[in-house]
């Protein structure tokens, strides 16, 4: 297995890239190799696109779900993997979460960089937890995601701008000055959404065409809400949410 030294890489392939300066600013780098992963065909080939025109990178796969996201860096051994968190399923955990998991059980040197539309608390931590070294939102300009794609395989954690400042606020607990105290910290932004309008008296179908959801995916929340909240019925949940001040008009 190669490291991400820039010395072991690109032990096959990317060798026209590798005289361009490359990762390593160097002649006789290789190329940093890249797989790229993602359910929609124009952004992949798009994506595609922008990173094999860049000095010192190289596609050498793409993939469009997770067995085929698994069976590329089994096969290619990439130093990147670009990684959608939706990969056309519709399960509680997000696909790509579980290959971000896979790839890095598999190649533990294998980073991989988040490029999704998801920009919610559950999904950031989710990843990071999974074992992804970056996450970036899908309108980041290409310079944006070609820095974040060197800096993951140079062994560092990216995160964009737009998740950046809130990850920080989660794990040190501060919030900007002069802000007010985050009503039941305990469940993410989008519990609090979703617990806000249960307290308003909206029903499971009105919640989802409210937040454009699933109604299944408004159950998932609603089961994290009660767990977290140690509520054992929605109405307990309702009154603990009036207590914080939501459910208000």
């Amino acid at each position: 297995m190669r490291g991400d030294e820039g010395g072991s890489r690109g032990e096959s392939g990317g060798g026209s890239e590798a005289g361009r300066g490359g990762f390593g600013g160097g002649d006789g780098v290789a190329a940093v190799r890249i797989v790229v992963v993602d359910d929609h065909p124009v952004f992949r080939m798009g994506m595609t696109a922008l990173l094999g025109s860049l000095p010192g990178l190289t596609v050498a796969a793409e993939a469009e779900d997770l067995e085929s996201a698994v069976a590329a860096v089994r096969e290619h051994g990439p130093d990147v993997v670009v990684m959608d968190l939706h990969l056309g399923d519709g399960d509680r955990t997000p696909s790509g979460v579980r290959a971000t998991r896979e790839v890095v059980r598999l190649r533990p040197g294998t980073a991989v960089l988040v490029v999704t539309m998801l920009d919610d608390d559950d999904s950031v931590f989710a990843s990071m937890r999974a074992g992804a070294r970056g996450y970036l939102l899908k309108g980041a300009a290409p310079a944006e995601i070609e820095r974040a794609v060197r800096a993951v395989a140079n062994g560092e954690v990216i995160l964009g701008p737009a998740v950046a400042s809130r990850a920080v606020a989660y794990l040190t607990g501060l919030r900007p000055a002069g802000a007010p105290p985050v009503a039941l910290p305990e469940l993410t932004a989008r519990e609090r959404e979703v617990l806000d309008l249960v307290a308003r008296g909206l029903d499971n179908l009105a919640i989802s065409r409210r937040l454009f959801l699933s109604p299944k995916t408004v159950r998932n929340h609603l089961s994290n809400i009660l767990a977290k909240l140690q509520a054992t019925t929605r109405a307990e949940a309702i009154v603990r949410a009036r207590q914080a001040g939501l459910g208000e008009s």
